[in-house]
């Protein structure tokens, strides 16, 4: 089976580093040549939680579309994700970009319409993938996240897995937290 190129978004608001880095390393057991943005944190979406950590993987894989999203469900549900009642989410792996695919996918909605819509998963693609192509927009992600007009705030965070430092340091002076 050839590989087709994946875009994943990552997030959690409870024990952030622990929950992030055991989905990082469960996706390490199946998917090749994984990549990752910087680490980004902001402030809950929809819910009264604590602040998330949120960033984008790039990976390749031989699984179907419908495998690749029942595996990254058995693993939020191995990281607490469906717990009854949990507070805040423990694990969240959404597939954004399943190569070029665009449409309905028995539920599955591609690219995924967040993509364009939260900063989270914007601006972290944008720097892992300037000049991917979004497939309905037909632009990079680098000029979506310029032009995008997203009321949201987040800032780079530190983070690192297997020892690299997911978000260079430089990223962190130039966009500091907010003073609240």
């Amino acid at each position: 089976m050839s590989l087709t190129r994946i875009y994943l978004g990552l997030g959690s608001n409870i024990e952030r580093e622990r929950n992030l880095t055991a989905g990082l390393e469960a996706l390490d057991g199946f998917l090749q040549d994984i990549r990752c943005s910087p680490v980004f944190e902001s402030f809950p979406v929809g819910i009264k939680s604590g602040n998330f950590f949120n960033f984008v993987v790039a990976a390749l894989t031989d699984l179907s579309l419908h495998e690749l999203d029942r595996r990254l469900k058995e693993i939020e549900a191995d990281n607490g994700r469906y717990a009854p009642g949990r507070k805040g989410l423990p694990l969240d792996i959404d597939v954004l970009l399943y190569g070029d695919r665009v449409g309905n996918f028995d539920g599955l909605i591609l690219p995924r319409p967040e993509v364009l819509k939260n900063a989270f998963v914007l601006w972290p693609l944008s720097l892992l993938a300037p000049e991917l192509q979004h497939p309905g927009e037909h632009r990079g992600f680098a000029e979506l996240w310029e032009r995008a007009a997203i009321e949201q705030a987040l800032w780079p965070a530190s983070f690192s897995w297997r020892g690299v430092e997911l978000t260079p340091p430089g990223l962190i002076q130039a966009f500091p937290p907010p003073s609240l």
